[in-house]
């Protein structure tokens, strides 16, 4: 029996990072997450790229030219969809999450779904730092893990 495990390492790999400004209160620590875990499994400065999108409804739409950019092991995408008193919640929450979904099924690299869905900003900064942890981090971790899984598994 042949098992896959993925390793979390950053070493030599370059990294995109789309982060919504909308929400930047939760998008910031989320990226700042993402880059405290890249920076601590040795990921440079230099290797990394983000790119600051106006809301996590063009997060999608800026992925998919970071992945065409051949420039990147893995695309990290960082946003904060908070519910509010209006549907508009899960118009976007759903759209955004199916793109991501999507596009990382039709590109060569990783596509790293980090955007935090919450009913309150109390819930979101919760995930951005506080007792839920940071999904940012998370999304770091596991686009290493993947970069690691892509390179193992049959193309």
């Amino acid at each position: 029996m042949k098992v896959l495990k993925g390793k979390i390492k950053g070493k030599g790999l370059r990294f995109g990072i789309v982060v919504s400004r909308f929400n930047e209160f939760v998008t910031g620590k989320l990226l700042e997450g993402a880059l405290d875990a890249l920076t601590r499994h040795e990921v440079k400065e230099d290797d990394v790229e983000v790119v600051w999108a106006p809301g996590s409804f063009e997060i999608p739409a800026l992925a998919s030219r970071l992945t065409h950019a051949g420039r990147f092991n893995a695309v990290i995408c960082l946003g904060a969809i908070i519910r509010g008193d209006t549907p508009h919640f899960e118009l976007i929450s759903t759209q955004v999450a199916r793109e991501i979904s999507s596009l990382s099924l039709r590109e060569k690299i990783p596509v790293i779904f980090g955007v935090v869905t919450a009913d309150s900003l109390e819930q979101a900064i919760e995930r951005a730092g506080t007792k839920a942890g940071n999904r940012g981090w998370n999304a770091a971790i596991s686009a290493m893990e993947m970069v690691s899984l892509y390179e193992q598994s049959p193309k």
